[in-house]
């Protein structure tokens, strides 16, 4: 499968492209900065990258890249960067949705407060205390949500280096809620206590960049259980699944 990757030499987008490359894909990287990918890969790996680099907010490169593609992952920039970030992720949709040559899957980064908590109405991102600037990654969330495109939003909680748990590693994934167990008397609580309640869980929600990376590239093909939805990841414990979490899809990795 051809993949293309935006912001391939950042900590997310690098372990793409190297993990892409061992699994047989034709990866391209679009990047900024040639010689760090260089650097990154190694002389040998970056041989096997098409690498465009080239401005990713201008329309037109991105728009000519992706009519050879059959999938997008979006790595690129984060929620730090306000109005910027936001604007580039409107770019890169905006020629996904309008290159006719390309119909893939398109993988965005967003951040477990994005996520819904069960048994209320609410997400982290929302409540009292979360960091303004992951409104950002609402808004994203929003304009793939006008899109027609088959879309992912990959919600991990902070990303590490590597697993801190001994292997195999177990993952649990969800669709649209958070990936950890909460308690239903959850919904009696004011939101300021909600947000005390997951600001003590968040360690709960780290994952390795390597399993993030992991789970986009197995999921490429159009349609499937995570098309037009968030995805939250957590190691997988000893505490009880989520009740009524059908949709809590556990997989092994070496």
């Amino acid at each position: 499968m051809n993949v293309i990757v935006f912001g391939a030499t950042g900590n997310t987008g690098r372990r793409v492209l190297a993990q892409g490359l061992n699994s047989g894909h034709q990866m391209t990287a679009f990047v900024r900065n040639p010689k760090k990918l260089r650097d990154q890969l190694g002389e040998h790996a970056a041989g096997q990258v098409r690498v465009i680099a080239d401005d990713r907010t201008d329309p037109a490169n991105v728009g000519e890249v992706l009519a050879q593609q059959d999938a997008a992952i979006l790595a690129a920039g984060h929620a730090g960067q306000g109005e910027e970030f936001v604007r580039l992720v409107d770019t890169l949709i905006s020629q996904c949705e309008s290159q006719p040559r390309f119909t893939g899957r398109v993988w965005i980064m967003g951040g477990a407060g994005l996520l819904d908590i069960p048994h209320t109405a609410l997400i982290g991102n929302n409540l009292p205390g979360f960091p303004p600037e992951f409104q950002a990654h609402n808004r994203n969330f929003e304009r793939l949500r006008r899109s027609s495109l088959d879309w992912s939003v990959m919600c991990p909680g902070t990303m590490t280096e590597s697993r801190e748990h001994p292997e195999p590693v177990r993952l649990r994934v969800t669709t649209d809620i958070l990936p950890v167990p909460v308690p239903e008397t959850i919904r009696e609580w004011s939101e300021a206590a909600i947000a005390g309640h997951l600001f003590s869980r968040l360690h709960e929600l780290n994952v390795a960049y390597d399993d993030v990376a992991s789970w986009m590239l197995d999921h490429l093909e159009l349609g499937g259980p995570f098309n037009r939805k968030r995805v939250g990841l957590a190691y997988q414990s000893t505490t009880p699944a989520l009740r009524g979490a059908a949709n809590s899809l556990p997989s092994s990795y070496r």
